[in-house]
């Protein structure tokens, strides 16, 4: 049977940088040190008014067509992974082949997942693979959460950046298998958790904000805004991650050992320090790319493998990937490198 290997991956962030100074001195109360400690941010790249994950998306496949030396005429289906899209429809996929002149019968397919939405993207890639519907496939990831935040929202705005990765998979000349096996999950009891309550077709978005109000901790927001129930999330995953890694790891009859990688969603230092200790992994496998992009959603997996994939290693490396979040969804993959 066909099977998919990742070959390459460039990302793009925008050129507006916020940095953990800036909000410290705009939110009395958070001093750089906490904000550094809670997040392990300390820049987050922010899209221009008129920027959205689509241009940074296109960017970021441009530079993968250049850097790889592929032909655009060589991809056979487009995945864009997004919850930032351009337009309730067409979707942004379509828009992207559009942009980067594929061919008509290269085929495309929207995805709306957010933090987990590159392991779930993946297996679809890897599924077109195998049945051989394609056998080159660019999958972009690409958020602009920053669009939601307000402001005055120190709960959210400290911590997500904005960010597109362009992943190129490709059939892999000996059919042995890089992709898989999977896990994935989701409770939608967790909805209201990490939500943007308006601007679907349940409830249209607010005119201007008349509609805004502070909580209990003074973080302003509407319904047009991004809402997050950080300790909610947070026991989610507690929970969750390691479920997923403890059957990921009976699928493949493997320890967590056996991998030189270990790479989860980029939620926050927080978080991720929790996990880690949790998961027993040392810092030499726990891959970390948060300091300087912060939680870029749907990117922060294919970001985080990016510099390990430009390194030149003498045999492949084993990666165990976990993304988990809104939703709540989460799904757990195994992949060489």
């Amino acid at each position: 049977m066909a099977a998919g290997k990742i070959t390459a991956i460039a990302s793009q962030l925008p050129e507006g940088v916020l940095t953990s100074e800036a909000l410290a001195e705009l939110y009395p109360g958070w001093p750089l040190a906490k904000i550094i400690d809670k997040t392990g941010v300390r820049e987050r790249r922010i899209a221009a008014v008129d920027e959205t994950a689509l241009d940074l998306g296109e960017k970021a496949s441009i530079k993968l067509l250049a850097e790889t030396g592929t032909d655009a005429g060589e991809i056979d289906f487009v995945v864009f992974c997004t919850q930032t899209p351009d337009h309730a429809l067409p979707g942004n996929a379509v828009l992207l082949h559009r942009r980067l002149g594929l061919r008509p019968d290269c085929g495309v397919l929207d995805s709306g997942l957010g933090c987990s939405g590159f392991v779930y993207a993946l297996a679809v890639v890897e599924g077109l693979i195998a049945t051989g519907a394609a056998d080159c496939v660019l999958l972009v990831t690409g958020d602009t959460y920053s669009k939601f935040i307000h402001p005055l929202d120190r709960s959210v705005r400290t911590l997500f950046g904005d960010a597109a990765a362009a992943t190129l998979v490709r059939r892999a000349a000996d059919d042995e298998r890089a992709i898989g096996p999977f896990v994935f999950g989701a409770d939608g009891r967790g909805a209201e958790n990490l939500i943007v309550p308006a601007g679907g077709a349940r409830l249209a978005a607010p005119a201007g904000e008349l509609e805004l109000e502070p909580d209990d901790f003074g973080n302003v927001r509407g319904p047009a805004n991004l809402y997050m129930n950080g300790a909610e999330v947070m026991a989610f995953a507690l929970k969750a991650v390691p479920e997923a890694v403890a059957k990921l790891l009976a699928k493949s009859d493997r320890s967590i050992n056996d991998y030189d990688l270990v790479v989860l969603h980029q939620a926050s230092a927080l978080l991720l320090d929790k996990l880690q200790r949790k998961l027993g992994v040392g810092d030499n496998r726990f891959v970390r790319r948060l300091e300087l992009c912060g939680n870029t959603v749907s990117s922060t997996i294919p970001l985080a493998l990016e510099p390990h994939l430009q390194e030149v290693q003498a045999s492949p490396r084993r990666a165990l990937l976990v993304g988990f979040g809104v939703g709540y969804a989460w799904a757990a993959a195994e992949i060489l490198i």
